[in-house]
């Protein structure tokens, strides 16, 4: 039974993306490249909060609190 909903959800997005495709024509790749910039953007503004925050608590470990990360 999951399979089968697993198969039936795949369908949809399926069907939407190629619907979607349709209504944007011409316009799809820029609204592609669009999409992946601005989720490349996000996902690496995030990487660089976790090294931050990694730094941060490696210095608050280390008792160094002059903000010197050298």
């Amino acid at each position: 039974m999951l399979s089968m909903i697993k198969f039936v959800a795949l369908g949809g997005i399926l069907v939407a993306s190629i619907l979607l495709a349709v209504v944007t024509g011409d316009e799809g790749p820029w609204y592609f490249g669009w999409l992946v910039g601005t989720v490349m953007i996000v996902l690496i503004a995030a990487s660089g909060a976790v090294l931050f925050e990694a730094q941060e608590s490696a210095m608050r470990a280390r008792g160094d609190h002059t903000g010197n990360t050298h």
